[in-house]
């Protein structure tokens, strides 16, 4: 216990006989920074936070109600990383860069080989965007110009929401030309099926099935009844010999008359009813064919509506604001920060050099 105080009381006897030189070293480092910390520009920081939708609300099954799910409003985890992704793409960046001019602002040379480079590097120093801990994003922006943070962050913003509309957008577009084309295909067909069951009506004479059907029996039986009452007449008169000859010969050839009348009528019903199913099946292909087409026409009208509609991706929690306190640098902390140091390495070597002064170190360099 002693040996460690008589230890420390000699440090710090040590350190007081070098106060002058540590005190000076100290407070000229002290104010040597606060000189350049003078020097250094302030930087003003700009931050927007938004929250990402779910793509859900850019789906036309939902928005016109045909959905089988409840919507999501907002977005997932893999949303948000998309969302992330797209905040530090180069599009975004080389937006930024060509809309405020931040080669010219960064004072970098655009004609120097390596000129995107070094602004992209300058851009991310001042550039941030993370997620927060309650899933929302959190972008920030720092410059020497106060307007101009908080009119990139709005625009950085806007520009990501724009970006992700748009990749939604190509996705709705490649679903419209899949419409267009089945659309076409199921067209075609449908021509192809009313062309088909147009020859077979004119083949077969199906046009209206159930009133054809109706008409043609009841002339069947019309025709019949009358056929078996002329022939009932006719064997009656020929019974009787007080009948002219000639009534007999036009009621026999009446009779002959209904009789093919009779065989034209079962021939007809004959061919209507093999035609029938025929028909009845290219109608019911063509109904279902046209049915189909027609909700494929409805679905494309609605991704169409969704296409040209304008859906935020990104909604707004707290908008940039013009910053009014410099974010750094910080200059008290500098100042204090530095002297600290110099004070540590101070102590440090004076202590080196205290212990060690009365070292030979030609000896130990050169034992001969």
């Amino acid at each position: 216990m002693e040996n460690r105080e008589t230890t420390l009381l000699g440090v710090l006897q040590t350190l007081f006989r070098w106060k002058k030189p540590i005190f000076y070293v100290c407070a000229a480092v002290g104010i040597g920074t606060a000189a350049i910390s003078l020097l250094l520009p302030n930087y003003y920081k700009a931050t927007t936070i938004f929250i990402v939708a779910s793509p859900d609300q850019s789906k036309p099954e939902i928005i016109f109600g045909k959905g089988q799910l409840e919507p999501e409003y907002y977005g997932n985890k893999q949303d948000i990383d998309r969302v992330l992704t797209i905040a530090e793409s180069s599009e975004l960046v080389d937006f930024l860069v060509d809309t405020f001019d931040l080669y010219k602002h960064y004072d970098i040379d655009s004609t120097n080989f390596k000129a995107p480079y070094r602004v992209k590097m300058a851009f991310f120093k001042r550039y941030d965007v993370k997620k927060t801990k309650l899933d929302a994003i959190e972008l920030t922006i720092e410059d020497v110009n106060r307007e101009m943070a908080a009119n990139m962050a709005r625009a950085a913003r806007e520009k990501i929401n724009t970006i992700t509309q748009r990749l939604l957008k190509d996705s709705q577009l490649k679903s419209i030309k899949t419409f267009e084309d089945e659309i076409a295909v199921k067209e075609q067909q449908l021509k192809i099926l009313g062309d088909s069951m147009s020859k077979l009506r004119k083949e077969y004479g199906v046009y209206n099935i159930i009133a054809q059907s109706e008409t043609l029996t009841a002339q069947f039986s019309e025709t019949e009844s009358k056929l078996i009452s002329n022939r009932t007449r006719l064997e009656v008169l020929r019974q009787s010999s007080r009948v002219h000859r000639d009534t007999i010969r036009n009621l026999e050839a009446k009779v002959r008359g209904m009789e093919e009348e009779v065989k034209n009528l079962e021939a007809k019903i004959t061919h209507f009813n093999d035609g029938t199913p025929v028909v009845l099946a290219y109608e019911r292909q063509y109904s279902e064919a046209n049915a189909g087409l027609s909700e494929d026409k409805e679905r494309l009208k609605q991704y169409r509506a969704t296409y040209e509609s304008n859906i935020p991706a990104l909604m707004v929690i707290e908008e940039a604001q013009t910053p009014i306190v410099k974010s750094r640098p910080k200059r008290s902390i500098l100042v204090i920060a530095a002297t600290a140091v110099a004070f540590m390495f101070c102590v440090i070597g004076i202590l080196l050099f205290e212990t060690y002064k009365d070292v030979n170190w030609r000896e130990i360099y050169d034992p001969q």
